[in-house]
């Protein structure tokens, strides 16, 4: 049993609760998700089984969108609804459309963001959130990611009563991103603190929302033999690759992992970046230039070693 199942996470689960879940129904052991999601967070989780474990890293690379809401008004340990409260200031008058269109602007193309002290980020050999559990506070590395639109989707609601102000957004972002901080950072810009106060995953790994299944459809395509219709073939997962179809003579070099001239696959000049192999019509290997010898290609991934597998 070998593909990829686009799954959708319901909230109060962990992405490692749809996994154990998952070995359970599907009687396998090799199943991995491709990109954690938080417990109060619902929404698109790619889970590989089988040899689809071995394209889990391009998935996970590939770009995410979410869609949310912010809430100025007040901070929190967690960024996220589900923290407790550090920081209050409650808005007197609420901001226009134009200055929050203008403070999400900022934070579009590459930025710089600090992850949260609630976050699996590894400072010292341990996560910023065991620290964190502790009551302890460490230096948190920069990181880039990449936005590339964040905006917002609904009008701001303002409530005077709680002096708070919200917004539904969509973010369209690289691997990597902290969308909590992106909602923290976008109440720093305007001055007041802020959290998000919702948030759902609608993109992950070349999957959509209306792709999506949940483990209860899962569990009934299993039960009636269908299991097809929802589990996608591993070659799903390097869909956005350069492919190269190779014959036979190239496939027995292939196969053994060799390093080859760029010229065996076709090319006319070196390609500039990691390309997908098939044959018979199967994605068996990914190619990649060499680092350090001109005009050679070395196998990045090897997929499958014999026909049939």
């Amino acid at each position: 049993m070998d593909g990829i199942l686009p799954l959708w996470k319901e909230r109060g689960m962990t992405s490692h609760d749809c996994v154990f879940k998952l070995r359970k129904i599907l009687h396998t052991k090799k199943v991995g998700h491709g990109g954690t999601l938080d417990p109060d967070v619902d929404g698109v989780l790619p889970i590989c089984v089988g040899k689809g474990t071995k394209v889990i890293e391009f998935l996970t690379d590939s770009g995410k969108i979410y869609e949310g809401e912010i809430t100025l008004g007040f901070s929190t340990t967690t960024e996220d609804a589900s923290g407790e409260i550090v920081e209050s200031k409650q808005l007197t008058q609420p901001f226009s459309q134009e200055e929050i269109d203008q403070a999400m602007q900022q934070l579009t193309g590459e930025i710089t963001q600090i992850p949260p002290m609630y976050s699996a980020v590894k400072v010292n050999g341990k996560r910023l959130y065991e620290y964190a559990r502790k009551g302890e506070t460490v230096e948190r590395p920069q990181r880039k990611a990449q936005i590339d639109s964040f905006e917002r989707l609904s009008e701001p609601t303002w409530n005077p009563t709680e002096g708070t102000q919200s917004w539904h957004f969509r973010v369209v972002c690289g691997k990597g991103t902290y969308v909590r901080t992106l909602s923290v950072d976008t109440g720093k810009l305007l001055g007041v603190p802020a959290h998000m106060s919702d948030l759902t995953r609608t993109a992950s790994g070349g999957f959509s929302k209306e792709q999506a299944v949940t483990l209860a459809e899962v569990a009934e395509a299993m039960a009636d033999e269908k299991l097809t219709e929802v589990l996608l073939p591993i070659e799903h997962g390097v869909k956005d690759f350069l492919r190269v179809d190779i014959s036979e003579e190239i496939w027995k070099k292939v196969k053994n992992g060799m390093r080859l001239p760029y010229e065996a696959f076709g090319f006319e000049q070196m390609p500039t970046e990691h390309f997908a192999v098939f044959y018979q019509e199967k994605v068996v290997c990914i190619y990649q230039p060499h680092e350090k010898q001109e005009g050679i290609v070395k196998p990045l991934k090897v997929l499958q070693t014999e026909l049939g597998e």
